[in-house]
């Protein structure tokens, strides 16, 4: 009995909510939607004559928000902020990829900026590491992930999974759960991604190098570069639990052996370091606290300016983890992949 009043609760609690933060009302009429909601599917199980129809009218009201709840459609059209208002897109031709729209603008801070674009081919081949980068913004449980592929000669792709917003929007983590935006893949230059973060926002930014096997970063990468040219094709919701920067992260390196285990721990986004080490994928030679701290790069990053040689800088020092070998089906699985 109890646990059916909790889940008629938690479910009424999520109509509410998605009534209120649908983006089809203004302020006022969203809130009393909201609350007339809220009050019918307390009112039905408690008028109708018996339990069996109040919880049958009760389900109707709920399958009936869940289907306008996901009749809501992303979009591309529009009215963009400045720093995601351009999708990138990856040309792919045998070993080669050509990523345009590499973001990597010149931050005077968070919001005075001057937009800036390049485009660049890359060589497969050529790919030597990914690391996984973590910017501390609001303690130690929450941090913001993605990555940077490393190509040899100090060329760094950095790719950061966030939310498209709009220029009358900010972010809202509870608004991340109800469809509220857009996704979008930020493609950058090192100088972008990080520097903003260190630089303009005071985040706390710590790079590790991952223990990924060659075969599987060249897969990890094409993996996203698929997700990316679908994105700028067929728009997407970002989904603050289901579809964010880090399970996000997690789904793509498990496109190919050796799969990471699924785990709650990559849910407070801040410990998934810990969670990369514990299934051997960072340096193991010491302990998780040694390598977090040889791991930061806050200081470094702020003084190594704008220059070409920024990545290189940052770099230096770190823990460099002994390299694993591809699985046997690592390289079947390789055969499919350009």
């Amino acid at each position: 009995m109890m646990l059916g009043v909790l889940a008629l609760a938690g479910m009424s609690a999520w109509m509410g909510l998605s009534v209120y933060y649908t983006n089809l009302h203004g302020a006022a009429p969203r809130r009393w939607s909201a609350v007339a909601v809220v009050i019918a599917s307390i009112l039905l199980p408690v008028l109708c004559r018996s339990r069996r129809r109040g919880v049958a009218a009760f389900l109707l009201l709920f399958i009936g928000v869940v289907l306008w709840f996901f009749s809501a459609r992303p979009k591309a059209d529009l009215d963009w902020a400045r720093d995601v208002a351009v999708l990138p897109t990856v040309d792919v031709n045998g070993h080669r990829i050509h990523v345009r729209n590499i973001r990597n603008f010149d931050y005077r801070s968070e919001t005075d900026f001057t937009p800036s674009y390049y485009d660049k081919p890359f060589d497969l081949r050529r790919l030597r590491s990914v690391d996984y980068i973590l910017s501390y913004w609001a303690g130690r449980a929450i941090a913001h992930a993605f990555v940077s592929f490393g190509f040899e000669g100090d060329e760094y792709l950095a790719i950061s999974i966030e939310t498209r917003k709009e220029k009358s929007e900010s972010y809202s983590a509870v608004e991340g759960f109800f469809r509220q935006y857009e996704l979008i893949y930020v493609v950058a230059d090192e100088r972008d991604l990080i520097r903003l973060r260190t630089n303009c926002r005071g985040e706390d930014v710590y790079v590790f190098r991952l223990r990924t096997p060659p075969g599987k970063m060249r897969a990890v990468l094409m993996d996203y570069v698929r997700t990316i040219n679908t994105i700028a094709r067929t728009p997407r919701f970002y989904n603050a639990l289901t579809e964010n920067c880090t399970t996000s992260v997690l789904a793509h390196f498990r496109c190919a052996p050796p799969y990471p285990p699924l785990s709650i721990d990559v849910l407070l986004s801040g410990y998934s370091a810990r969670y990369a080490y514990a299934t051997d994928s960072l340096d193991r030679t010491m302990p998780f606290d040694e390598l977090e701290a040889r791991s930061r790069i806050t200081d470094v990053a702020k003084a190594a300016g704008n220059g070409p040689d920024f990545s290189r800088r940052i770099r230096e020092g770190l823990p460099v983890p002994t390299p694993r070998v591809d699985l046997p089906e690592t390289a079947d699985w390789m055969r499919n992949t350009p």
